[in-house]
């Protein structure tokens, strides 16, 4: 439900997938919506396109290091306040919470990287469809992960 603007036709009831699966024998990953990305060693979401076509959002994607430093964060989304997820990325992506669920044996593990994407998009979705949510699934295979946890910004 973009903006108000109601569903896609034929997407009025939510799309459910079967986790066959224990969450105790399953490696999890996260995927934030908040734009993040390393800021000394990968490119910053495209905002300038966005700020001269606000109903674009950069369709890419940022794989993080689990063992990611607070400090290594850059944030780069025009339609949240950064101020607070520099301060603790955490807010956004919560790799320590997963690491201590994996601790506590309630998940197998955590992923060794987690996915962040700007969730702005177009409305049409085209270049998610296209090429986003395919190299994300190559990704997420990569990685060995049975589950993603959406942790929108």
């Amino acid at each position: 439900l973009y903006e108000g603007r109601g569903p896609f036709p034929g997407e009025d009831e939510p799309v459910w997938a079967p986790f066959d699966k224990r969450l105790a024998e399953s490696r999890i990953a996260l995927l934030t919506s908040a734009g993040i990305y390393l800021k000394h060693s990968q490119p910053s979401f495209d905002l300038e396109r966005e700020q001269t076509n606000p109903d674009w959002g950069d369709p890419t994607w940022r794989a993080i290091p689990a063992a990611a430093p607070a400090s290594d964060i850059g944030v780069a989304h025009l339609h949240i306040n950064d101020e607070d997820l520099l301060a603790d990325p955490e807010i956004v992506l919560p790799m320590h919470l997963l690491d201590a669920l994996a601790k506590e044996d309630v998940i197998a593990s955590a992923a060794p990287e987690h996915i962040s994407v700007m969730g702005y998009q177009e409305r049409t979705l085209r270049d998610w469809r296209d090429s986003t949510a395919p190299e994300l699934v190559d990704h997420l295979r990569d990685q060995v992960a049975d589950g993603l946890i959406l942790a929108p910004a």
